[in-house]
């Protein structure tokens, strides 16, 4: 399910800068890294995680989801550097 997702993700790397890693790490269900202009679904080590479940994720991701109402209600916990995750907001506008 999480492998649908790298696409959209790997075409907003394309077209916009992002600095620093970041990894959602989505549990049982895998992980997504966002690293070095690429998208993959390959763990490693980032400068931010943020863990939430991957229905959580989509949500995120389509804009339905407001993050930092979901920090704030535990439905994503932000590890790491914060100010890379920031960043993921302009990333992810159209």
């Amino acid at each position: 399910m999480l492998t649908d997702l790298l696409p959209r993700l790997q075409q907003g790397l394309e077209t916009k800068s992002f600095e620093g890693s970041l990894k959602f790490d989505c549990g049982d269900d895998g992980v997504i890294v966002l690293a070095d202009g690429t998208a993959s679904d390959q763990e490693r080590d980032t400068d931010c995680t943020l863990k939430l479940s991957s229905e959580n994720l989509i949500k995120l991701l389509s804009g339905t989801l407001n993050p930092m109402t979901a920090v704030m209600m535990g439905k994503i916990k932000v590890s790491g550097n914060p100010a890379v995750a920031m960043k993921l907001a302009d990333l992810l506008k159209s």
